[in-house]
């Protein structure tokens, strides 16, 4: 039972975190409030897999939407 959830879990990550990625790095482009090298840095903070767009929005006052 383990193994299947922990499958579920990979399976999710892999079909979320891109419309994720997507989402923020509209958001990110859009921002006027951001230098150049801010939008860099938040664009590869974005990238990191499960978390990046979690830290997007809690630290970065970021929105999906």
């Amino acid at each position: 039972m383990g193994g299947m959830k922990l499958l579920l879990e990979i399976v999710l990550a892999i079909i979320l975190h891109p419309i994720a990625f997507v989402l923020c790095l509209i958001n990110i482009l859009g921002r006027g409030d951001l230098s150049a090298l801010q939008k860099v840095v938040w664009i590869v903070v974005t990238l990191i897999w499960g978390i990046g767009p979690i830290l997007y929005i809690l630290v970065g006052d970021g929105k999906m939407w």
